[in-house]
């Protein structure tokens, strides 16, 4: 906020001397050219003050409105799994949660739901629905900026429902890492990145561990 009010600065001193220009020749008895040539000068660089704050308005980034998450704050890890698995899972989400704005953590692999973690949804098992199904075919990110904005939206009932932003990172060709987060169009080009570099570690790292270690129970 502090910074926002220098954008007002030239928007305010263009119009204070636009105001004086014209009183001061409302007052004037006599016009001279000289006069008329320096209130014309005036004018024209009252105006590009004018014109200079509003632009400098438009372009300012304004801040994505967040929201608080519905749901409660937990960590749930199959529990099949073993234990160098959970801690690297472990890990990796808490990155997620501590250096970029997400709010929630979901790990889907090879059929099953390996990690829920931060703000979690009613469902505790992810059902792959068309926009998961597109990405592990095309083994490509897809970011929905606003969620509101997508009817496939009810395909993430694992996440809070008012979840406003969620990038869908492949891990591989078998499994996705689904991020969200509490504010729409948040994340950065950086934090999508980060977000794909993690999701490349888990990719490595599960298709070394062999399937039979995971039961067919959840």
């Amino acid at each position: 906020m502090q910074g926002n009010r220098w954008y007002w600065l030239p928007l305010i001193v263009g119009t204070l001397g636009a105001v004086a220009l014209l009183v001061n020749r409302g007052i004037s008895e006599h016009l001279t050219p000289a006069q008329t040539r320096a209130d014309a000068l005036g004018i024209i660089l009252s105006a590009v003050l004018i014109l200079t704050g509003l632009l400098w308005q438009n372009i300012q980034p304004k801040p994505s409105e967040s929201v608080e998450l519905i749901g409660s704050n937990g960590l749930e890890i199959h529990p099949e799994l073993p234990d160098f698995l959970k801690q690297e899972l472990a890990w990796c989400s808490h990155t997620l949660l501590t250096t970029t704005p997400t709010k929630t953590v979901v790990i889907y692999y090879r059929g099953k739901t390996y990690l829920r973690r931060g703000i979690l949804g009613a469902n505790p098992q992810v059902q792959p629905g068309g926009i998961v199904q597109r990405v592990l075919a095309q083994k490509k990110p897809v970011y929905l900026v606003n969620l509101n904005l997508y009817p496939g939206r009810v395909e993430f009932d694992y996440l809070p429902p008012n979840t406003q932003a969620v990038i869908v990172q492949p891990i591989g060709g078998q499994g996705v890492l689904v991020v969200g987060a509490a504010a729409p169009r948040i994340y950065t080009r950086q934090e999508e990145g980060w977000i794909a570099a993690l999701a490349d570690k888990l990719a490595v790292m599960l298709a070394a561990e062999s399937e039979p270690c995971v039961g067919d129970g959840d």
